[in-house]
């Protein structure tokens, strides 16, 4: 008897690896065809220190996941891209093919089989703790901040001065949060110093009051602890267009309308990518400028956080040509009804000089649904620019254009969002009440982030670092 059970055992365990290895042999395996799937697509996020749940780089790793991979692959959740694939082309277009889907779903179909390591290629290279590569500078935050267990959301915001005798001349930047479980995001600004010959005006103590309580009295802001809301009797223009600034938005350099806090640099938040420019397309830093950290910070642990977060800097190697700016087309006196589906919001910029877009963003929050950006030409002509219809405040993806795009002076580029303040949307904070602009996830904003460059303006070969 003992035999027969020896026997039948050794029989079963041969149909098994005979079976396993026919698999192997004529189906697709991890080592030989997912895993330059995931190298090239995946791995960016899906790698340790990272917020993806787990690493890509290794079998081992995958392999607890592979009926979830395979549901979030063929459902094209992952890896996520939110624009209409038939409105403009993006060089950072995160979609898997028609085929290399068939393969992973094949694979896991298949019992996920690992293959013959010596398939693997080689793996992708990265920097710990930078997306972007090593970074020539780290500028962190002069000291660390502590964030209470418990209350509402803060802003804070710090300035670090780097030190910088002369123009520096930004390739690429990252902002890298110090602890990502308090940090939701970051927006570093670059804040030039006072032109010469103009002091700052001595103002007393009793002055300065009278202007602030006069400032925040003009504006439609009102601070709610460490957070800007728009006040309850704010006029209300959900057609931003129809109104001479265009929805409120920020200047050219990324400054508000009230002068600051300066040039956008670079940020960080949920499924952003890191701010690459083309060689010799810069971000310029004066001599003389601060470095602006806005801190968004969330009490979500329940326990007492401390972050000291950091800008790492790629400098130009070579002459720089052209600076790169960033505006934000923004609607900051919209109101989403309680209980409203798709509520539509428009802003609008009309570009005073010929520019070339390389990026576009949408940003909104909890109620966002979906934005699309157009540009209406002073022929008469339109083109929409970019169509994301599923928006996601988890996924804030900057999208790079394959080519700039020309626009003309005197091009109206039109921001549409449309909301979902009712109780089908499963992110609304509460379908109940009414939704401002405001700085808190469960207020919202509205705003498309563009970066271009001006074709009058080139930078002199002699500004190049030395």
């Amino acid at each position: 008897m003992r035999r027969t059970i020896i026997v039948l055992t050794a029989v079963a365990l041969s149909i098994a690896a005979v079976a396993a290895n026919s698999r192997t042999s004529g189906g697709a395996t991890y080592s030989k065809d997912v895993a330059p799937i995931f190298y090239k697509s995946c791995a960016e996020c899906h790698r340790a220190g990272e917020a993806a749940p787990f690493s890509v780089l290794s079998y081992k790793d995958v392999r607890p996941w592979a009926k979830s991979i395979r549901e979030q692959v063929a459902s094209r959740e992952m890896p996520p891209w939110h624009a209409d694939p038939h409105v403009g082309e993006f060089s950072n277009d995160r979609r898997l093919s028609d085929k290399e889907i068939a393969t992973v779903t094949s694979w896991v179909d298949a019992g996920a089989p690992e293959g013959n390591p010596k398939d693997l290629p080689k793996p992708p290279q990265f920097v710990d703790g930078w997306s972007i590569g090593k970074p020539d500078l780290i500028l962190p935050m002069t000291e660390e901040f502590t964030l209470e267990a418990e209350g509402p959301d803060e802003y804070q915001y710090f300035e670090i001065d780097p030190g910088f005798k002369e123009d520096v001349y930004v390739q690429a930047a990252e902002a890298r949060p110090g602890n990502c479980a308090a940090v939701h995001h970051i927006i570093a600004f670059v804040q030039a110093p006072p032109p010469p010959g103009r002091p700052a005006p001595k103002l007393t103590k009793e002055e300065i009051e009278k202007m602030r309580a006069q400032m925040e009295k003009d504006a439609i802001f009102y601070r709610d602890g460490f957070l800007m809301r728009t006040k309850a009797d704010a006029p209300v223009y959900d057609d931003g267009c129809a109104i001479p600034s265009g929805g409120g938005g920020t200047r050219r350099d990324g400054g508000g309308e009230d002068g600051g806090p300066g040039l956008l640099l670079c940020g960080y938040a949920p499924g952003m990518n890191q701010a690459v420019f083309e060689p010799g397309t810069v971000k310029r830093i004066p001599a003389g400028a601060k470095i602006i950290f806005q801190m968004h910070y969330s009490k979500v642990t329940g326990k007492v956080e401390k972050d000291r977060s950091s800008v790492g800097l790629i400098l130009a190697k070579a002459p720089p040509r052209r600076q790169i700016y960033t505006h934000g087309v923004s609607n900051n006196y919209f109101l989403v009804p309680p209980g409203a589906e798709n509520h539509r919001v428009t802003a609008c910029w009309t570009t005073k000089d010929d520019i070339r877009i390389s990026t576009l963003m949408p940003h909104m929050h909890l109620r966002g649904k979906a934005m699309e950006i157009t540009a209406f030409y002073p022929d008469g002509k339109k083109e929409m620019l970019l169509n994301v219809p599923n928006y996601s405040f988890s996924w804030q993806t900057v999208y790079y254009l394959k080519e700039e795009k020309s626009i003309p002076k005197g091009t109206r580029l039109m921001v549409t969002g449309y909301f979902d303040n009712s109780a089908k949307n499963k992110y609304n904070p509460d379908p109940k009440q009414p939704v401002r602009f405001g700085e808190p996830t469960y207020d919202d904003m509205m705003i498309g982030w563009i970066e271009y460059t001006v074709d009058k303006e080139t930078l002199k070969p002699a500004a190049a670092l030395k």
